[in-house]
């Protein structure tokens, strides 16, 4: 195997990447970190490893867990490129590398399936943890947050006995560990998971001093302003081009047995106004089954955010992280250029990563591959 920083110097020298120290300081420690995995296996996979494996625990002292990494900063400084190169080089066969809004879908998906055949209304998530560490015991996560009640209230009982059962976790973030789900209500009752993750997890932050998603070249107008009929009219057109002349049609997907109806699809577009996409109750599995059918989504009609619709807002967020991970192409009308349509500065920062990527995804190239 290549260590991460020998891949990471390569790809400087080869014009993929610009050398930035700070990430060169972060490579390093997924160097050590692959050091650890090399000679490390967690119980519940050893107890899964037959007659021979069971002796060999008899006289072996077992190795404790690594710890994982956490890894935070500011938006397009690397993170998730620095997590995927680690995974590529890692010599784990049980891993897993996923955005933390699809594991949350998932994860949720099994926890019911599980509470269903628990008898007498027993609690699903050990086996709900064993049933995830013995697929991997290596997880991934891209965007690690906390946004509702319901996922603290799961995640903190969940990842306590994963790591008991000796997983472990690397996770890129742009909230620090102790700001997880903070001033929020609940918050107080998360306090005691953010204790077993900084237990469990090695906090680093990556302070590159350039956003790498910016100023790439070849960009194209997909975010058009204002909401007008002359760019209602070139959206038109866009759905034209992209569904080659496909008939407009209703399109009805499923999504954890409920129909989520897309009014206007062609081939692989799909065309929804602002309100029916975030005005309205969907989750991550809508938007994930959205982005999963769908190469290209048109979005008509986005208004400026304020605090009266924070939920509309949140959902955006949401929706932009699907679509950014299933490398979706987006086509907007709006109100105002992504950088000025929330103006609340006091949550700012909530905004900064949706910008970022609404940034990235306006390149030409985006969505081509």
């Amino acid at each position: 195997m290549n260590w991460p920083s020998a891949v990471y110097q390569q790809r400087v020298r080869d014009g993929v990447l610009k050398h930035d120290e700070a990430q060169e300081r972060v490579v390093l420690l997924f160097d050590q970190l692959c050091k650890e995995l090399n000679i490390y296996q967690p119980a519940v996979h050893t107890s899964n490893s037959g007659l021979f494996g069971s002796l060999k625990s008899l006289w072996q002292k077992p190795v404790p867990s690594p710890k994982g990494i956490y890894l935070v900063g500011s938006v397009g400084r690397g993170k998730s490129m620095l997590m995927d190169l680690f995974y590529e080089q890692t010599s784990v066969q049980h891993k897993l590398r996923t955005h933390f809004h699809v594991f949350m879908q998932e994860t949720y998906k099994k926890f019911h399936v599980l509470k269903q055949q628990s008898p007498k209304g027993g609690d699903p998530i050990p086996d709900l943890a064993k049933e995830l560490a013995q697929k991997a015991w290596l997880l991934c996560f891209d965007e690690f947050q906390v946004n509702d009640i319901a996922d603290a209230v799961l995640l903190g009982r969940l990842f306590e006995n994963l790591f008991t059962l000796g997983v472990v976790v690397v996770a890129t973030s742009n909230v620090k560990l102790s700001q997880l789900f903070q001033n929020r209500p609940g918050a107080d009752a998360f306090k005691p998971f953010i204790k077993v993750l900084q237990q469990n997890l090695v906090e680093v932050e990556l302070n590159a001093a350039q956003d790498y998603r910016l100023g790439r070249a070849g960009d194209e107008q997909r975010w058009l302003i204002p909401c007008n009929d002359e760019n209602t009219a070139k959206l038109d057109h866009i759905f034209l081009r992209e569904s080659h002349g496909k008939p407009i049609k209703e399109e009805t997907l499923t999504v954890m047995g409920r129909s989520f109806v897309v009014t206007k699809a062609a081939g692989d577009v799909a065309r929804f106004s602002f309100e029916q996409l975030c005005d309205v109750v969907l989750g991550v599995g809508d938007y994930l089954a959205l982005a999963q059918r769908f190469k290209v989504l048109i979005i008509d009609n986005i208004p400026m955010f304020n605090p009266e619709n924070v939920n509309a807002i949140e959902r955006f967020t949401m929706l932009i992280d699907v679509l950014y991970e299933q490398h979706t192409k987006l086509y907007v009308s709006a109100a105002a250029d992504c950088e000025h349509i929330y103006r609340k500065e006091d949550r700012r920062a909530f905004f900064e990563r949706t910008i970022s990527r609404l940034n990235e995804m306006q390149s030409q190239s985006w969505g081509n591959s």
